[in-house]
């Protein structure tokens, strides 16, 4: 699976960017997708996870309610909507796709190369 994330950019604190991930093969919606983010100088930090299915999702406590992760399987395309971004949203976002998921980062088979999202103050 190669996996090719878009639609990163500059914007203003509360604001909102949604970032796509497209990926290749006709396996997409047997994997499991996931965003992480990583700022400078700082680990890679998981963001949120979906099913196979979309029916599952989960996000860490710092985004929750903010950002939605969403796929489209006929599409081969995994989204994340992101709303009411703070300066500390700052970060290169990474999506993933695992066979089986998870939170960290080991486990996670697939990367694409990130988009950088930056919010101003």
């Amino acid at each position: 699976v190669q996996l090719q994330a878009s639609g990163g950019g500059l914007v203003q604190a509360g604001g909102s960017l949604r970032l796509s991930c497209a990926a290749s093969g006709r396996t997409f919606s047997s994997y499991a997708m996931g965003w992480f983010r990583q700022a400078p100088g700082k680990e890679r930090d998981f963001v949120a996870v979906i099913n196979w299915g979309g029916g599952y999702t989960y996000y860490a406590d710092s985004v929750k309610g903010r950002f939605t992760i969403s796929r489209d399987n006929a599409k081969n395309t995994v989204y994340l909507q992101m709303n009411s971004l703070k300066p500390e949203d700052t970060a290169v976002y990474y999506c993933a796709a695992s066979s089986s998921g998870g939170t960290v980062v080991v486990g996670w088979d697939y990367w694409g190369q990130g988009t950088q999202v930056t919010v101003s103050s």
